[in-house]
């Protein structure tokens, strides 16, 4: 993994910018043309076999404009595939294709925890979140949270003298809660904040998900500490299982709210944690995975180009009900380098959504 020229790192830019292009999509660019350059080129053939018309590219110009904000912020790009890119994050097939950092890109390279938990945690939980972040930061680990009210802000708190790292909702230069400017300032100073959106893009409810991916695909595993059933904090521990992380989980009394999500976390087999020396044990095994990278951006040999009878039968398959991508190459015996492409042709078509768990599903026109 090495750092990108500039040439290729613009391209790549307007290659993250363009509609229709997700992770996904992006990193299928990219192993099968080589570099953002000659996806770009790609683009207006892929659009056209998909039957649709082609996403607008931003121009050169919007890419150069942003990465000159975002050098005046103190803060840069950081490609996936390039050097200093979390390996973590990088084996995940969502990851995100550039993020926007501002502090130490050093503090990757440590064995990390995520701690999340409620924004209305009770004063308890609070303190016990600082004293796990500090104790962990003592110990040598990165802490990583996302800054919101309550828990996260804690596990800041506790570890922004050893190390810490806040992944936001919002553009890197977007103060979110306001009451935490101070904090998110100094983060950037002492620790490193992270952001996926574009800068001067206010947060909403859409993007904290997407925030949450990050979080749990950046570490090792994810510490919970007070949640509700149907929180956000529990959307992060259903994607750090996904992504094969440690789940754990800090119980708490049956008759709080707050603690039903966490209890039930352990009920269904996270680990039940009640210091920071349970979370150095139950990461040992898997903290040290970081060491070998993803294979990502490998590149493939390309597919040969799929003809209209193989197209259609791909359209007649799908519909507005999410397929999974392998039980569609399974139904169609179509092979599964060609089934890719097709699926990347209809999505830069504005023909198909992608979804979790790799399903798919055709816009209804």
């Amino acid at each position: 993994m090495a750092d990108l020229d500039e040439g290729e790192r613009l391209a790549r830019l307007r290659l993250v910018r363009t509609p229709r292009i997700g992770p996904v999509a992006y990193s299928q660019l990219i192993r099968r043309f080589g570099s953002g350059i000659e996806a770009l080129a790609a683009l207006p053939a892929l659009a056209r076999r998909g039957g649709g018309a082609l996403p607008a590219i931003p121009p050169q110009a919007a890419a150069e404009t942003e990465v000159g904000f975002v050098a005046r912020l103190g803060a840069r790009h950081l490609f996936r595939g390039e050097a200093g890119y979390p390996v973590l994050l990088d084996r995940i097939d969502t990851a995100p294709p550039v993020l926007i950092v501002r502090g130490d890109i050093g503090l990757f390279d440590r064995r990390t925890v995520a701690i999340v938990g409620a924004r209305n945690a009770s004063g308890a939980a609070i303190r016990f979140a600082r004293t796990l972040a500090h104790d962990l930061g003592e110990a040598g680990w990165l802490v990583v949270s996302g800054l919101a009210r309550g828990i996260d802000t804690a596990a800041h708190a506790g570890s922004i003298a050893t190390g810490t790292a806040a992944v936001i909702a919002g553009g890197i230069d977007v103060v979110y809660p306001p009451e935490n400017a101070a904090l998110q300032e100094a983060i950037a100073d002492r620790g490193l904040l992270v952001a996926e959106q574009p800068p001067g893009i206010e947060p909403r409810a859409r993007h904290f998900p997407y925030r949450n991916r990050i979080i749990a695909g950046i570490a090792a595993g994810t510490v919970v500490v007070e949640a509700a059933p149907k929180s956000g904090s529990l959307i992060t521990a259903r994607l750090a299982a996904e992504f094969g992380r440690e789940v754990m989980a800090v119980p708490g009394s049956p008759l709080d709210p707050r603690a039903q999500g966490c209890n039930l976390l352990i009920r269904e087999g996270a680990t039940l944690i009640q210091s920071a020396a349970d979370i150095a044990e139950a990461l040992s095994p898997i903290a040290g995975v970081a060491a070998r990278p993803s294979e990502a951006f490998a590149p493939v040999p390309p597919p040969a180009e799929a003809d209209e009878p193989a197209r259609a039968m791909l359209a007649g398959l799908l519909g507005p009900v999410p397929l999974p991508v392998d039980e569609l190459i399974r139904q169609s015996g179509v092979p599964a380098a060609m089934v890719q492409m097709v699926l990347l042709e209809f999505e830069l078509a504005g023909r198909l959504d992608r979804h979790a768990g790799g399903r798919v599903s055709l816009i209804a026109s």
